[in-house]
């Protein structure tokens, strides 16, 4: 997966596209990231300890990663991204402006 936990996103496609915010989990095995900001849902949750709160609250649910694109630290634009080999270590670039990730 070429998207990692605190990477700059940007939704492609749904309720929210267009909206950019910052990658909480990542989820390789089932394809999923959670960004802060978005497919936010509601959530009544109950009290579970004495003196808790319970009530209606907001959660960021996962959404597919083929939805969001990653945007480049460097040039500011959403871009798909790119793997170069320098000494055996593989690292990520930007397809617009050729900058490491």
């Amino acid at each position: 997966m070429k998207i990692k936990k605190d990477d700059k996103v940007v939704v492609l496609s749904g309720k929210d596209k267009g909206k950019q915010g910052k990658v909480l989990i990542a989820d390789p095995k089932g394809a999923k990231v959670v960004v802060e900001g978005v497919n936010v849902a509601t959530k009544h949750q109950k009290p579970r300890k004495q003196g808790e709160e319970g009530g209606i609250i907001k959660v960021e649910t996962p959404i597919y990663v083929s939805k969001v694109q990653l945007v480049c630290p460097k040039c500011g634009k959403a871009t798909r991204v790119g793997f170069k080999v320098e000494n055996g270590k593989k690292t990520r670039v930007c397809k617009k402006c050729g900058a490491e990730i």
